[in-house]
């Protein structure tokens, strides 16, 4: 271990070489603007600024004060250029307006709940802890902000498994927020008995498409993936009128 730390920080070009590699790949995930490879990109980005600060002080260590000088640059102006970077990208979206839903309706021929709430997580009013239900449901909440949502799922004997979300709006049947509202909605359930039992989420989880004020209708449907690997399997389904998460 120790040859393969002296290999690697004895050459200052090397943890420089990763910290570019690293900015790269954040680069790239930024234009493309995929979720999944910018959660790469920022594990990368943070080992190479953890490689380029440890290079710093083993440079200092062999009194290599060029190099270490010259890490220590780096260091301090990536963090500055990405706290500018965030900075930036928030104040944009702010000040440009999500007009996903803006020419969207709301159908008149079909029934459209509206999420109950605010309600914050083990905070809801006696009128929803307190509610009977003897038959399959599923109740969506309104949480501190527009856009942000809890659910509770009633459903009687279940194998194990886990329950999640999908959505659509129903005019286009567009599908929504598919990169992250199956994994911000997954919720383990087990029931073995023959009354109905609740299940529901411990924090909330955004839609992302639309904006405040322009609310449009999307259908919620619950599936469930068995743990012992077989077929995933839709449950429940209900429309509400809902609206996007000014970011």
């Amino acid at each position: 271990m120790t040859k393969i730390f002296s290999y690697f920080f004895d050459k200052g070009w090397r943890p420089v070489l990763f910290w570019f590699i690293s900015c790269m790949i954040f680069g790239i995930s930024e234009i493309t603007g995929n979720r999944i490879l910018g959660n790469i990109a920022l594990v990368f980005l943070g080992h190479g600024l953890l490689a380029i600060l440890i290079s710093a002080i083993y440079s200092l260590t062999k009194e290599k004060w060029l190099t270490a000088l010259l890490n220590l640059g780096l260091l301090g102006g990536t963090i500055a250029v990405f706290i500018f970077y965030s900075i930036a990208m928030y104040l944009i979206e702010q000040e440009r307006p999500d007009e996903w839903a803006k020419n969207l309706t709301i159908p008149t021929n079909i029934p459209v709940e509206n999420p109950v709430g605010p309600a914050y997580i083990d905070h809801k009013p006696d009128s929803i802890t307190n509610r009977v239900v003897l038959k399959t449901d599923f109740q969506l909440y309104n949480s501190f902000q527009p856009g942000l949502y809890e659910y509770d799922f009633w459903t009687g004997k279940i194998e194990s498994g886990t329950i999640y979300l999908k959505a659509f709006e129903i005019t286009q049947e567009y599908a929504l927020s598919t990169n992250r509202l199956p994994e911000s909605t997954s919720v383990k359930i087990h029931n073995t008995t023959d009354r109905i039992m609740k299940f529901g989420t411990k924090s909330h989880f955004p839609i992302y498409e639309g904006d405040w004020g322009q609310p449009y209708a999307a259908r919620f449907e619950v599936w469930f993936k068995p743990d012992k690997g077989r077929q995933e399997r839709k449950l429940f389904s209900k429309i509400y009128k809902i609206e996007g998460w000014m970011r």
